[in-house]
């Protein structure tokens, strides 16, 4: 039998593990629930397909994020492990033969959400599945006191129940000791190994600065740090602006955000991986599953509202362990934003039943139906319609989903669908009188199996590329089919959609847990309480107050983030300082000098030193430093 290391060592060409990653294996591999806190960039996957791929039967890995499930799928199938994932664009037939399959023993990995758990399909399949671990990703989404909480995740612990108490891993890169507390209990973990990897990063730089022009500022960064970069922002409109002048000065940049269709998001973020565009300007709809190891600075134009949120966007900066540097760019309008944001997204309870009465109307949903339905869901419409305030509705879908009463979710991709409705004896007949048609209807049938009886999700491009015919010619045509009866066809959606969990209640009886409400806003307040006091304390290295937020009190100074750098600068003396002018002056009076050439030339003097002389002889008036670098002396009378 392989060892992990061997398993490793084949599949993903590494010749050593990273961190704890093998004794958090180790663990797995001896049925134990296992606890893993590992950093953004630890390599979580590893610690449960590794052990996974040495036992018999198949991993659940349940995950939130769709386009995560799809990547680490997509990157096992690339190793020749057979892995799967199921979502919202499949068809109840696809599910049905997917988890058919994976009891055969088809698939090692089934990747689904924590919804996927709860639907009768998927309990009637579970005890076939031959489960042999159960993977939690981004566990923190179990706990009501976490920055993420996602109520589908408290069903985990009684899948387990009907799977004889097959193992569990939970992983997550932030939790708070309060979280992982609760991770424990709500997972009902049994004498649980925990893992933690320390939250140092040495070749992070950490750095915040309060300035008049945050996008001066980034040109100021950009220009002094070459290579990747990324630059999270609150707004959609905000990143195509911020990529927009970033272009203008001849950086490469584009932007990224959820309201994006899914080929355009893919072809931005393909750009930027093979470093066709320098700076990805985004929301936090970027970044999730993106592994990328040369990214050399992430910049946040606006102040996160948590610690957590920050610390897994900052840590996407210097995955390949050289240095590389997040920066967090604020004013005092941000300060003031983000102090008066908890009673914005925790609203008074008879706002969000105006809201939850409001979208039942935009969505003609009666009292009593909705429950597992999809709908297309334009949220400016809503907004617009009903005369609302957007940060009330964007907090209210957050209540709601928490309270488990519906999902909102941006990004979901629901694909064509088709289903054959026309006899079988006329199809040839028809095949016939339309020869244009013909090898479509014949391309459908033998690639989807069951079209027949039930909608089967299909693929214009996969069809295209089968027939050799350009994917509008696809489209073209199953309109046609439809429009003669042959079939059925459901074009695909990008659209944002809402997808009630819970039929549509009067709005007198909708139901919210007004104590763990108030007592989430409570935390809430205190995670932003905690942001601000990182922001604005200037005495603790911003390595140690991170690592000691989540628990970690062994981390040491770093030596690189800002305010370490400042405790190492030492005041220049009045004699040191009168002689570094000297030579400065004496330097400037020959030919024109540069700043460039001045750092380099006088090489001996730390730079520090330099800039701070010359500053002071700008502000007295004896030179003018030019936007070009050039200096010009020009000695007072």
């Amino acid at each position: 039998m392989s060892s992990p290391l061997q398993i490793l060592q084949t599949y993903w060409q590494h010749d050593n593990f990273r961190g704890n990653q093998e004794e958090v294996i180790r663990s797995v591999l001896n049925n134990q629930d296992t606890l893993a806190l590992l950093p953004t960039g630890g390599g979580k996957s590893i610690c449960f397909q590794v052990p996974a791929l040495m036992m018999e039967g198949t991993c659940i890995v349940i995950s939130p994020l769709v386009a995560l499930m799809k990547d680490q799928v997509e990157n096992l199938i690339k190793k020749g492990i057979a892995a799967v994932f199921l979502h919202s664009g499949l068809s109840y037939s696809e599910v049905e033969d997917i988890l058919e399959e994976t009891s055969n023993g088809a698939y090692k990995f089934l990747y689904l959400s924590p919804e996927r758990l709860e639907t009768n399909l998927f309990k009637v399949y579970l005890p076939q599945l031959n489960c042999c671990l159960i993977a939690v990703d981004e566990a923190h989404c179990v706990s009501q006191w976490g920055y993420d909480f996602r109520p589908p995740y408290l069903r985990i612990a009684n899948t387990r129940k009907e799977l004889n108490d097959t193992p569990i891993i939970a992983l997550t890169a932030s939790a708070t000791p309060l979280v992982q507390e609760d991770i424990i209990n709500q997972l009902k973990l049994k004498n649980v190994s925990i893992f933690r990897q320390s939250f140092e990063r040495p070749n992070l730089s950490y750095s915040i600065f309060k300035v008049d022009s945050k996008i001066n500022k980034a040109f100021e960064i950009l220009k002094n740090v070459p290579g990747s970069s990324i630059i999270y922002c609150k707004s959609r409109n905000q990143t195509q602006q911020i990529a927009h002048l970033l272009n203008l000065q001849n950086v490469a940049a584009d932007y990224y955000h959820a309201g994006l269709n899914g080929e355009d998001r893919n072809r931005k973020q393909q750009n930027w991986k093979e470093n066709k565009t320098r700076v990805m300007v985004c929301t936090n709809a970027f970044g999730m599953g993106i592994d990328k190891a040369e990214v050399r600075t992430v910049m946040h134009f606006d102040i996160p509202d948590c610690l957590e949120s920050y610390y897994q966007e900052a840590g996407r900066a210097g995955r390949d362990g050289k240095k590389s540097y997040a920066i967090l760019l604020y004013n005092d309008n941000d300060i003031e934003r983000l102090t008066i944001l908890p009673d914005i997204r925790f609203p008074l309870i008879d706002d969000i039943k105006k809201v939850y009465q409001s979208l039942a109307d935009f969505l003609s949903i009666p009292v009593g139906i909705g429950e597992g339905n999809y709908y297309d869901f334009d949220i400016n419409l809503f907004i617009k319609n009903f005369q609302l305030n957007a940060q009330l509705v964007v907090a209210t879908l957050k209540v709601l989903e928490q309270e488990g009463h519906l999902s909102f979710n941006e990004t979901v991709f629901l694909p064509s669908k088709v289903l054959f409705t026309a006899p079988k004896s006329i199809l040839e007949d028809f095949e016939s009188g339309h020869p244009p048609l013909e090898p479509l209807i014949k391309a459908l049938l033998r690639s989807y199996s069951g079209i027949y009886n039930d909608y089967r999700g299909i693929s214009e491009k996969y069809m295209a590329k089968k027939l050799r015919i350009a994917e509008k010619m696809i489209t073209s045509q199953l309109i046609q089919l439809e429009s003669y009866g042959i079939i059925h066809y459901i074009p695909q959606k990008e659209t944002p959609q809402i997808h009630y969990l819970l039929n549509r209640a009067p709005v007198q009886f909708l139901h919210i847990n007004h104590q763990a409400y108030l007592e989430r806003k409570k935390l809430f307040k205190k995670r932003i309480d905690k942001m601000l006091e990182y922001i604005q304390q200037q005495n603790q290295c911003r390595s140690v107050f991170i690592a000691k937020y989540f628990g970690d009190s062994n981390v040491k100074n770093c030596g690189i983030c800002d305010i370490c750098l400042q405790k190492k600068h030492k005041p220049t003396s009045a004699v040191e300082f009168k002689t570094t002018q000297e030579q400065l002056i004496a330097y400037l009076s020959i030919g024109k000098p540069t700043v460039k050439r001045l750092l380099e030339d006088l090489n001996y003097i730390p730079k520090d030193k330099i800039w701070e002389v010359l500053q002071l002889l700008e502000e007295e008036g004896f030179i003018i430093l030019n936007d070009d670098g050039s200096i010009k002396l020009t000695p007072k009378k």
